[in-house]
């Protein structure tokens, strides 16, 4: 299928169809993303296998995740960013169409993988794409607003998915996944204008942003840090029902202030990266690492407890934005990528911050203890930009 071009500039009412469009994107992503922890009992009884077992399919997105931003970036490089963002959605739309139909849990690892490779590619080619839209000098909101989707969907896609798959079954979740990718797919084509990469893109160059001392400092420190996060957000559950003393029927309700939480962080981040990157970076890990201590020292009374975790979701929000900033501009000659990258450490930190704090309950520490390793996780990852990280020019767009 040919793809019609379309070429713009700054007219108020594209700009805002063409990050609405992006945005969908986020939406989309955001809800497969996080939709499949509320339906695991569902899809293990269906599957008739555990629900450890079940949660494999989890581990399957992130490591899609993990593998598909630097390398489907690095083959893209020479495609139009228009171009490569339709691929990307159209390939999450067929990974999620491929889940709701896998006939065991061997074909949905495998389907679940496949629709998280373009997740971290999307956002990062969303973020150069939307900088372009924009200016650079507004790049930060329009990151953050492109982001907002994604943070929406904690709010309502997550909670409106899991009530679906358990009315009418999980596979129906999927099939509504795959109709929003279908929606941004459609959206992409006939509201975000045309892109073309730099004459100089290759493979070799794109790669070439791990030659970057810096884009590896940003990596360690994003990867450790979100893994403070996740310590105590992989196990949010049991930690409000079983030392909070919430009934179960509220943990959605949380969950959905969480991405409040996150929605706001969103917005404040687009604001103060758009007026310094780094002191946005050390704010944010700053900010997690307080909150963090703040739910390890009142997890147990409910108002506290709920008051800390939509200011984790805050924080975690502006920690995020940051470093993906920061990452564009540590790769200069890659921005795509270095955006990308972002999510990889994202999803290594998901994955390191539920292991690590799956360890400590397990041994007997009880559910307030991944709060104080997630503080110290975060704490380390600040250290790390404090001591390493370097001034760089903001990236271009590219």
């Amino acid at each position: 299928m040919a793809i019609p071009k379309l070429r713009y500039t700054n007219n108020e009412g594209n700009t805002t169809l063409a990050l609405l469009a992006l945005a969908l994107g986020g939406f989309s992503i955001g809800t497969t993303e996080f939709a499949s922890m509320g339906l695991l009992p569902r899809i293990a009884g269906d599957l008739a296998v555990t629900i450890p077992m079940a949660g494999h399919i989890i581990t399957a997105y992130a490591l899609g995740v993990v593998v598909g931003a630097p390398l489907l970036t690095a083959l893209a490089a020479r495609m139009d960013r228009r171009h490569l963002a339709i691929a990307l959605m159209a390939a999450f739309t067929v990974g999620n169409g491929l889940s709701a139909f896998a006939p065991n849990i061997g074909w949905l690892m495998a389907a679940r993988f496949v629709a998280g490779l373009p997740h971290g590619a999307y956002f990062g080619t969303g973020a150069v794409l939307g900088a372009s839209v924009v200016g650079p000098e507004r790049r930060g909101l329009a990151v953050s607003t492109m982001m907002t989707g994604l943070t929406i969907a904690n709010v309502i896609g997550v909670p409106l998915s899991t009530v679906i798959g358990q009315a009418f079954g999980w596979r129906t979740s999927f099939i509504g996944v795959g109709a929003l990718g279908l929606a941004t797919f459609t959206a992409l084509i006939l509201w975000v204008p045309s892109l073309p990469s730099r004459p100089s893109a290759s493979v070799r160059n794109e790669l070439g942003a791990f030659r970057s001392r810096q884009v590896w400092v940003a990596c360690a420190a994003g990867a450790i840090g979100f893994g403070g996060m996740f310590a105590v957000y992989s196990y949010v559950s049991p930690l409000l029902t079983g030392v909070t003393g919430l009934s179960e029927a509220t943990v959605p309700v949380v969950l959905a202030l969480f991405g409040v939480g996150m929605t706001a962080g969103t917005i404040l981040a687009g604001r103060l990266v758009d007026r310094s990157v780094m002191k946005t970076v050390y704010a944010g890990f700053i900010a997690t690492t307080v909150v963090l201590v703040l739910i390890a020292l009142t997890g147990r009374y409910a108002v506290p407890a709920v008051a800390s975790i939509v200011a984790l979701g805050i924080a975690s929000q502006v920690l995020n934005i940051a470093l993906q900033s920061r990452l564009m501009d540590a790769s200069p000659n890659a921005p795509t990528l270095g955006a990308a990258l972002c999510h990889s450490a994202l999803n290594i930190g998901n994955a390191f911050g539920a292991f690590i704090g799956g360890v400590v309950i397990a041994a007997g520490y009880g559910f307030l203890a991944p709060a104080w390793v997630g503080a110290g996780l975060s704490t380390i990852g600040l250290a790390i930009v404090a001591v390493l990280a370097r001034p760089v020019k903001p990236a271009a767009v590219a």
